[in-house]
């Protein structure tokens, strides 16, 4: 869960709501904390490889509604791999004291994504060990890093001056929409039901002490940087603030330490999500939900999948930067996550004992965080937007065409059968 959130949103929520971002991170967890409860009761009932995709056939059956959601969910978790790939590029140029804003930050975010492909193509136990290294030491630096940026700043404080004057509720709204995405990693461990043991347990345990964990981190990080940095600082290094506060605080040796973990952080996060899109992708083709075409590839539609997840994020890394990247990823995912809450409130909450009052408050949190992130967005980048509207509508579209015609190829076959 911790990777591309907690080093790359910090100046982009700033922007959005002034110095009031620590407690933007808060808010997103108590809104992920009332969203996570639908998944935990979910995998309780049904743990599988599929996760989501699975969640949403349960509620909705093979239909329309399942694989445009499902797909969303796909789109979204392959604009947060493009989303760390670039945050890799970024921090990694403030070794070489090169601006972010330089190609390099593409080409590096390329080569990231292309290594964890390499990687992705070995064993499972490889992957699953190399991304449980990287997590301890990433966690354990991250740790460091808000410890000792709050103990060395001269005061500990948030200063509730608005930026810009963005201090609406909208902005803080959207920013909490920002925050959500440093926390929507939990929705990855729902793709783990075929390897951990006792998923029916398990998936649910991993996922609650995932975002708590994360509670105490962001919010450590977060204090730590705005004690460090003025907020035009903190705008203004908005790609990499976490190596830009460390600088005032400690020195260069911190920006090293910082950069470094940075570049672990990501690395690992992107691995670990590779591995559970191409598994997510390659059930929604099992399921018929997608169509699927080999093109003389070699190798089982899991092998496929991992080749159009990485090949969707090359091209995502190379041509978008990370405010647009995390505009799209959110904008899909809370639409997503509704639908999953409106399912489990619809169709299953006898079946997976889910509290109908906890439920709505999930709910209606999305469309408040949703409805202020677009209205942000509407007033500072309405391109945005029209990319999300045109990249919806076709996945609608593309799905209503397709299943209509699976049905229809089905229907001579099953009265030749009667």
């Amino acid at each position: 869960m911790i990777g591309a959130g907690i080093f790359a949103l910090t100046g982009q929520m700033a922007q959005m709501t002034g110095t009031w971002f620590p407690l933007a991170f808060l808010s997103a967890a108590l809104i992920v904390a009332f969203s996570a409860y639908s998944y935990v009761r979910m995998s309780a009932s049904y743990p599988s490889a599929g996760g989501i995709a699975m969640y949403l056939e349960k509620a909705y059956g093979r239909t329309l509604p399942t694989a445009f959601h499902a797909l969303l969910m796909y789109f979204s978790m392959v604009i947060a791999q493009s989303f760390l790939a670039r945050t890799f590029g970024s921090y990694t140029l403030q070794l070489f004291d090169v601006d972010d804003a330089s190609w390099l930050v593409s080409a590096l975010g390329v080569g990231l994504l292309l290594t964890a492909f390499l990687v992705n193509l070995s064993a499972n136990r490889l992957i699953e060990g190399v991304a449980s290294v990287l997590g301890v030491i990433k966690i354990g630096g991250i740790v460091v890093f808000g410890v000792v940026g709050v103990l060395v700043a001269e005061t500990v404080e948030v200063d509730f001056t608005p930026a810009d004057g963005e201090g609406s509720v909208a902005g803080f709204l959207g920013a909490t929409a920002l925050g959500i995405l440093a926390f929507k990693g939990f929705t990855t461990i729902t793709n783990s039901g075929a390897e951990l043991k006792d998923p029916h347990r398990n998936v649910g345990r991993a996922i609650t002490i995932s975002i708590a964990l994360c509670v105490v981190i962001y919010a450590l990080v977060g204090f730590a940087v705005a004690s460090n940095l003025t907020l035009e600082e903190i705008i203004a290094t908005r790609n990499y603030s976490l190596a830009a506060a460390a600088r005032p605080a400690l020195g260069e040796y911190a920006v090293w330490f910082t950069v470094i973990l940075a570049i672990l952080a990501t690395a690992g996060g992107i691995i670990a999500s590779i591995f559970a899109v191409s598994r997510m992708l390659a059930m929604l083709t099992q399921m018929k939900l997608v169509p699927h075409r080999h093109f003389h590839m070699p190798g089982t539609i899991q092998r496929h999948t991992l080749v159009y997840t990485v090949v969707l994020g090359l091209f995502l890394t190379a041509f978008f930067d990370l405010t647009r990247i995390a505009a799209l990823g959110i904008i899909f995912y809370l639409i997503m996550d509704v639908a999953i809450h409106w399912g489990v409130l619809r169709h299953l909450r006898d079946a997976v004992g889910a509290k109908p009052g906890i439920v709505v408050t999930a709910i209606a949190l999305d469309l408040a965080v949703l409805g202020g992130f677009v209205w942000v967005k509407a007033t500072t980048d309405p391109f945005v937007l029209l990319v999300a509207l045109a990249v919806m509508a076709t996945i609608l579209l593309s799905e209503f065409v397709f299943l209509r015609a699976t049905r229809e190829d089905a229907a001579p076959a099953q009265s030749q059968a009667r």
